[in-house]
């Protein structure tokens, strides 16, 4: 199966590139930053699944799979991104993404989606399944809360500073710590909350911090 890699970081698509080397049954025809590329690769090279993250400047994956989808139904999308929460998950179905795979997977168990996509299966990568049942039966509030649980407590409190809208130069300067420590905490902050961005990470302390 001929195999398009779309993804914004280069080290994400060489070391796919790299891996994929080591299964026949798949080629990699191509590889993108964007959405944008991706259709222009697509108007020049035969693909069968495109292996697509969310997050990406000029075309989200988003609407890069609405696009594709229209104008090349043949093609299958699979979403390759960090994000297995409800708000990520259902605009990529939604948008016709025929399968949704996590990063942090496994590398078999991204070829075995991969396959499964090409064969005409649908398939959700099993944290965001559970993501979507905790979501539909009510039990995804209780579930996100927990996620403070494994925030230590100088990571609470840059992550309360954060609510106020603070940048990092003025967390810093309010915590008495160094800009590069409240990078470091920011970015385990978004990883153990599960969010996108900072703004998402303020509005999930909103909504969870009493």
């Amino acid at each position: 199966m001929k195999v398009l890699i779309v993804d914004d970081h280069q080290v994400v698509r060489k070391g796919l590139i790299y891996f994929f080397q080591t299964q026949r049954d798949i080629e990699v025809v191509g590889e993108a930053a964007s959405g944008a590329e991706a259709l222009q690769l697509l108007r020049q090279e035969s693909v069968d699944v495109v292996l697509l993250d969310v997050q990406m400047p000029e075309m989200d994956g988003i609407e890069a799979t609405k696009q594709i989808r229209n104008q090349y139904p043949t093609v299958k999308v699979l979403i390759l991104t960090s994000f297995s929460d409800y708000h990520s998950v259902i605009p990529a179905i939604k948008a016709g993404a025929s399968g949704y795979q996590l990063k942090e997977a496994d590398p078999e168990m991204l070829v075995e989606a991969i396959r499964k996509v090409y064969n005409g299966k649908k398939m959700i990568d099993e944290k965001a399944a559970r993501h979507l049942f905790q979501h539909v039966t009510g039990t995804e509030e209780e579930e996100e809360r927990t996620k403070l649980n494994d925030l230590t407590k100088r990571e609470l409190d840059v992550l309360k500073v954060m609510m106020k809208g603070k940048s990092n130069k003025e967390i810093a300067k309010e915590l008495y710590i160094t800009e590069k420590t409240v990078k470091t905490h920011v970015s385990n902050i978004l990883s153990k909350l599960e969010v996108q961005d900072r703004t998402q990470a303020a509005l999930f302390g909103v909504k969870y911090l009493k």
